[in-house]
C-alpha cells in the first residue's frame, strides 16, 4: 500500500501504514500557522475486499476539533464522483474504514476543488457574454487572483461583489462559485436580466489559491488568515486582500457576499454586520430580506442555526463582511457553508458537497436580482 498527497491541495503525513487495519497518519499544519484541519491524499494497492482502517492521530489537536463530532470523511475512487465514509472520533483520532472495490481511493476532508478546475472555470466564464477579466492580481507565490466582471448594461448603478475561499480549505466555495457561473452561462434567464439592467457583477472565484493549493486550512503561504487582515493588508503578508481592496475603492461596493465553509455547524447560514458602529435600520431590513427571499426561492437555508450575534458597535471589523459593510454602508453577508451533512436536507451517500454548493451559488443569484433595486 502507497500513499500519496504530492499534489495540488494534497495534505497528509504518513506514520506507519504496515497494518491495512490500523493505518497511522497526521495533518500537516499550514505553512506558517498552528492551523491544521484541511486532509487530502491518495492511496494505491489496495486490497480489493478488505477493510481498511486509516486514523488520523492528530486530529484532537486541530483548529476545531468539536468539528469531527458527526463527521464524515469523503472518498472518490475516480477523483470526481465523492462518498461520504462513516468516520468516528475518538481518542483525539479521526478513524474511518473503508472496503476499497478498486485497489485505489482518495480521501479528502471535502471534495476538493483543483486548480486545474480553477483554470477551466475562468476560462469558460470568458466565454460568457458580457464576461470579462477585469484585472488580475498575484498572490504571494505569484499565482493568478482573477476578478471578473459580468457586464450587461452600460448604465448599471449598482455593484455587486462576491469573494470565495479566503480560507483555502473551504472548497465548497468555489463548488459555490462555479454554480454561479453555470447560471451565467443560461439562455433566456428573465431573472438575471432584471440582475444585469441594473447591476454589474465582480466576481473572485479563489482568494487564497497558495493555500488551496498547498493544502491549507486558513491561511495563505505568509500565515496570515486573509479574513482577518481586511483593516492591515499588505504586499508582503496579504497581497490578495490588498488587491480587492483596491478595486473596490475604484469601483465602488452596494453589496458584497464572501463566501465560506463552517467546520462545526451542519447547516447553510449568514452572518451579517449587526455589530458595526454606524448599523442602520435600513441595514438591518436589507439583511432581513435577503434571508428571507432566500428561503421562499427554496434554496438549502436556514436562519435558526448559526453564529451568536455581535452586539452593537463590537464587530470584530478585520474580517471582510465587516470591513466593506462598514466602509460601503451596504448590505455585506459571509454565507457559510457545511463541511458535514446539511441538518435540514439529510444525504448519507454525499453529505453537503460540491453540487449542493454549486445550487446554493445559482440560489443567490436569484434573491440578488430581486434586491437590486433595493441595495441603495
Amino acid at each position: 500500500m502507497q500513499i500519496s498527497c504530492n499534489f495540488d491541495s494534497g495534505n497528509i503525513e504518513v506514520i506507519n501504514a504496515s497494518n491495512p487495519q490500523d493505518v497511522q497518519l497526521a495533518i500537516r499544519k499550514d505553512l506558517n500557522s498552528y492551523h491544521y484541519q484541511w486532509f487530502h491524499f491518495k492511496v494505491e494497492a489496495l486490497q480489493v475486499g478488505l477493510a481498511h482502517t486509516f486514523n488520523l492521530t492528530n486530529a484532537g489537536g486541530s483548529a476545531y476539533p468539536h468539528a469531527w463530532d458527526g463527521y464524515d470523511a469523503v472518498a472518490s475512487y475516480d477523483h470526481i464522483n465523492w462518498f461520504r465514509v462513516p468516520s468516528r472520533f475518538e481518542g483525539g483520532a479521526l478513524k474511518f474504514e473503508l472496503t476499497p472495490a478498486q485497489p485505489q481511493v482518495w480521501f479528502a476532508y471535502f471534495e476538493p476543488y483543483s486548480r486545474e478546475r480553477h483554470a477551466a472555470l475562468v476560462c469558460k466564464a470568458l466565454e460568457l457574454p458580457g464576461v470579462e477579466l477585469c484585472a488580475t492580481g498575484r498572490s504571494i507565490e505569484g499565482r493568478n487572483i482573477e476578478l471578473l466582471r459580468v457586464s450587461r448594461n452600460p448604465q448599471a448603478q449598482r455593484s455587486i461583489w462576491i469573494i470565495a475561499q479566503q480560507h483555502p480549505g473551504e472548497h465548497m466555495a468555489e463548488w459555490f462559485m462555479q454554480g454561479i457561473i453555470e447560471r451565467l452561462g443560461q439562455r433566456d434567464d428573465e431573472v438575471l436580466n432584471q440582475l444585469f439592467d441594473q447591476a454589474n457583477l465582480y466576481l473572485v472565484p479563489n482568494m487564497n489559491p497558495d493555500g488551496a493549493f498547498r493544502g491549507h486550512l486558513r491561511t495563505n503561504a505568509a500565515g496570515t488568515d486573509l479574513n482577518r487582515a481586511w483593516q492591515s493588508a499588505s504586499t508582503e503578508k496579504s497581497p490578495e486582500v490588498l488587491f480587492v481592496q483596491q478595486h473596490m475603492r475604484n469601483i465602488g461596493v452596494d453589496m458584497f457576499l464572501d463566501i465560506h465553509g463552517d467546520e462545526e455547524i451542519p447547516h447553510v447560514f449568514t452572518a451579517g454586520c449587526e455589530g458595526n458602529p454606524g448599523y442602520t435600520p435600513r441595514l438591518a431590513e436589507l439583511e432581513s430580506t435577503f434571508r428571507q427571499r432566500l428561503i421562499e426561492c427554496g434554496a438549502e437555508f436556514q436562519t435558526v442555526h448559526g453564529y451568536p450575534l455581535d452586539e452593537p458597535g463590537k464587530a470584530n471589523t478585520t474580517l471582510a463582511c465587516n470591513a466593506v459593510g462598514l466602509a460601503y454602508d451596504c448590505l455585506s453577508f459571509t454565507i457559510e457553508m457545511p463541511f458535514k451533512d446539511h441538518l435540514d436536507s439529510l444525504d448519507p451517500q454525499t453529505g453537503w458537497n460540491g453540487k449542493r454548493s454549486m445550487q446554493l451559488g445559482k440560489d443567490v443569484l436569484t434573491v440578488a436580482a430581486s434586491m437590486v433595486g433595493q441595495l441603495r
